[in-house]
């Protein structure tokens, strides 16, 4: 018997390793988990509450922003948004729970609903016991990355957990961090609370995966819809709290010239760090640091251990943290059995979506950018299409945004998209097939559901198809 322990394992990628192993002859499976109530980040504090929050802005937004519509404005009423997110949020929690604790009927598994801990190299200690498996998966997930800033252990703030969580808001706030999570709470917070929100932006604009003209026409949308005051090129000093319970944010701009920011609260989108701590790591010689993890999901330093999910700190989405998931069973499976050759890299086709502007002007890439591809040195054609330039947008009074499509020069085949606009999310698994099937732009049918939001894809199709040719 090969004996697999999973430290994690009702997070989505625990989950994966777990279900994709459990079925294998030969294998006992040793699960832990100490999560209260236990259902991995996604499910508890990520994707899939903040989606549901955020869903009672865009209705308000929508409402607030068609000039079609007479009468008050509805108030967001937080504290039915957390209830009724907290009521779902159990229940898809409990989906995942159930699915491990079926697992742990089997002859052949255990599950512990305890902390697990390193205590030497692939032995781990839960509760009193001590367990010596010939291989573990670590899948614990990431933890809120709290900037190392003079002043940050003096003052109090607010991650998204505690926003999703939080049935008032503040008058104003401070925002560090304008990634995912800062694009996806920033208009949510201003929306459903009426905050008055600075957020500190490093670079131009934000959206570093995205070409250029799709971050400043996110700069756009949130400075004209929401009159968030978006510092560009400034960098945080120091902090300090103020004497009436608030926060001061020293900063200084691209020239070094300082300024200072005051606000009731500060709120941290400032990214995710593995979630390592109190593993135990120290007695083993695994070494969490930068690139500590193969892209075979094998430790650098252990090949019997798997690390998959955020904690590799590679890309922390659900949809990769799953597939990296299988991926180590199947290179678990090869390495126990001596297939060396047969043990593979986790790669992907880049897939994202950011839920910005509430989910009514998502971002959605997949593949090439046009950036991505001249940095590949890709001979490509690269068109662009304005929202505005399809009337349905209009009708549907979401008139802004752009789409974006990368095709090889030679021989047309789908190489990237890039849409930010009304329902650029739904659009992604449409491009995805396109993608990664490699088609070629000239065979993809040009017909139009008028009137219907993918026109802007049949657009770019046909602009791609002829800039390539015959």
């Amino acid at each position: 018997m090969t004996h697999v322990a999973i430290v994690g394992a009702y997070g989505s990628a625990g989950a994966a390793v777990a279900g994709a192993l459990a079925d294998e002859p030969g294998v006992e499976l040793t699960l832990v988990d100490d999560g209260e109530p236990g259902g991995g980040l996604c499910i508890l504090r990520g994707c899939m509450p903040s989606k549901e929050v955020i869903s009672a802005g865009a209705h308000r937004f929508q409402a607030r922003h068609d000039h079609r519509l007479e009468g008050d404005l509805p108030d967001v009423d937080l504290d039915a948004v957390v209830d009724t997110k907290d009521d779902h949020v159990l229940g898809f929690a409990e989906h995942r729970r159930g699915a491990i604790h079926d697992l742990a009927e089997r002859d052949d598994v255990t599950f512990h609903h305890e902390t697990a801990r390193f205590v030497d190299d692939r032995v781990l200690e839960v509760a009193d016991e001590r367990i010596e498996p010939d291989y573990v998966v670590v899948a614990t997930g990431s933890a809120l990355n709290v900037p190392d800033l003079p002043g940050m252990d003096d003052v109090d703030y607010m991650g998204s957990r505690d926003v999703l969580d939080a049935r008032s808001l503040p008058d104003s706030g401070i925002v560090m961090g304008f990634g995912y999570v800062g694009l996806e709470m920033v208009p949510y917070i201003v929306e459903a609370g009426g905050t008055d929100l600075t957020v500190i932006e490093h670079d131009a604009r934000p959206l570093d995966e995205a070409d250029p003209a799709f971050g400043d026409d996110l700069l756009e949308v949130y400075e004209d819809e929401w009159d968030v005051d978006i510092r560009q090129h400034t960098y945080e000093d120091r902090v300090e709290p103020t004497e009436d319970g608030g926060v001061r944010l020293h900063v200084s701009d691209e020239n070094g010239d300082p300024d200072v920011v005051e606000a009731e609260e500060l709120f941290l989108f400032t990214g995710r760090r593995p979630n390592v701590d109190g593993l135990g790591l120290e007695h083993t010689r695994l070494d969490p640091g930068r690139d500590w993890v193969r892209d075979t999901m094998q430790a650098t330093d252990d090949d019997r251990v798997f690390v998959v999910g955020d904690v590799n700190g590679k890309e922390p989405i659900l949809h990769v943290a799953k597939e990296q998931g299988f991926q180590a069973a199947e290179n678990l499976l090869a390495h126990a059995r001596g297939d060396h050759d047969a043990i593979e890299p986790y790669e992907n086709v880049h897939h994202h979506v950011v839920f910005s502007a509430l989910g009514v002007y998502p971002y959605a890439r997949v593949g090439h950018s046009e950036a991505s591809a001249e940095e590949a040195d890709r001979d490509v054609v690269h068109v662009t299409r304005e929202a505005s330039d399809d009337g349905v947008f209009k009708t549907k009074d979401v008139p802004e945004g752009r789409a974006s499509l990368v095709v090889d020069a030679d021989d047309g085949t789908v190489l990237g998209y890039q849409g930010l606009h009304y329902h650029a999310d739904v659009m992604a698994k449409t491009m995805q097939l396109a993608v990664e099937m490699g088609l070629d732009v000239r065979e993809i049918p040009d017909r139009a559901y008028h009137p219907t939001t993918p026109e802007i894809l049949d657009g770019l199709v046909r602009d791609a198809s002829d800039a390539v040719g015959e």
